[in-house]
């Protein structure tokens, strides 16, 4: 459907009070699921990225790469394991990690932000011992518990007009490099800087009161009522962990917390932009 003139001015002067309302402010993107992997939507995403940031919005990215780790893995006859949903990690693992995430993936990204009229520049956790972690559990290798969050490098970057493109590597004071988990990390960012938002893109619409039933979504949750919907199996399973990180990221400073449906087009700018939202909203209370 084309539109007319005048319903564009209608779109971009209802967008206006959330322009507002997020200019000079931080955004923390957690970039995963379908919509790095499916081209189209990729694009879609680092055109939403790029416009943020051109209206005077601050968008930190910050990615994993699991499926594309995983593919490289396999590519040199490793075989990936994995333990309450984090991946064992030994000394080979670790170095793949390290080049998959902060090399091929978050390169590409750069990339293509640039070419699609942004101005990017690309940092892993390692990069002035921006994440400092130790290690979570041996019987994982090195996967990393963060133990600190140096936002200095970060704040830099964006004063300088770039967006930070962020992969979830980090280190230790003996030069060890651990893999860490992206939720966990693009919490941790994120209550740092204070965020204003931090949006969690996954291949889910959100949190669903059931899980059967697409129209059962929950728009907004009160982070003291998410014990409640754990213990009522509401938000279950793989869920749990991304909920707990939404959960730390409001007590650590940020004011909302959304969870939004990747696959969907354009859905960072129907969140942060519109009065309908997409997803789930996380908040204070």
């Amino acid at each position: 459907m084309e539109l007319s003139n005048a319903q564009r001015a209608e779109v971009l002067i209802h967008a206006l009070p959330y322009i507002q309302k997020y200019y000079n402010k931080i955004i923390v993107v957690k970039y995963g699921g379908n919509a790095m992997i499916n081209e189209e939507l990729k694009k879609a995403v680092m055109g939403d990225i790029v416009l943020l940031s051109l209206i005077g919005i601050k968008v930190v990215l910050v990615h994993g790469g699991g499926p594309e780790i995983s593919e490289m893995l396999q590519k040199i006859g490793k075989r990936s394991e994995f333990v309450n949903g984090l991946r064992v990690t030994d000394a080979e693992t670790a170095e793949v990690v390290q080049m998959v995430l902060a090399g091929k993936i978050n390169k590409g990204l750069v990339n293509l932000l640039q070419n699609t009229g942004g101005r990017a520049i690309g940092l892993s956790g390692a990069d002035g011992h921006m994440i400092e972690a130790r290690q979570l559990d041996p019987a994982l290798g090195y996967v990393g518990e963060i133990t600190n969050v140096d936002t200095q490098l970060i704040l830099d970057v964006l004063e300088k007009g770039y967006i930070p493109v962020i992969s979830t590597v980090g280190c230790d004071s003996e030069g060890n490099v651990y893999n860490i988990n992206a939720d966990t990390a693009a919490s941790r960012i994120a209550g740092m800087l204070r965020a204003e938002s931090l949006i969690s893109m996954t291949d889910i619409s959100g949190i669903l009161r059931d899980k059967d039933d697409p129209d059962s979504l929950i728009p907004q949750i009160q982070v003291s009522d998410a014990p409640t919907l754990m213990r009522d199996g509401i938000i279950s399973g793989g869920m749990i962990p991304k909920v707990e990180c939404c959960i730390e990221a409001i007590r650590r400073g940020v004011n909302r917390v959304f969870i939004i449906d990747g696959r969907i087009p354009h859905s960072i700018l129907i969140e942060t932009l519109t009065d309908e939202g997409i997803g789930t909203m996380f908040t204070e209370g």
